[in-house]
């Protein structure tokens, strides 16, 4: 049972999440021949003060 975890950013509506996660079990079940029931995503959404690139929270490069 493939088990994919995704981190992003919040603030992407419902159907942006549902439509990544439909694209996801596609990819698993053509790669890993497994039957789309067989595979889990979970989705965890982060705030952008959780987030860091180059030392700096995505957060602060708003303002930037």
């Amino acid at each position: 049972m493939p088990i994919v975890q995704v981190s992003i950013l919040e603030g992407r509506d419902k159907e942006q999440i549902r439509q990544m996660i439909e694209g996801i079990t596609q990819a698993v079940t053509a790669s890993l021949q497994v039957k789309p029931d067989q595979v889990r995503v979970l989705v965890t959404e982060l705030p952008p003060s959780y987030w860091g690139v180059g030392g700096v929270t995505k957060e602060q490069t708003r303002f930037l």
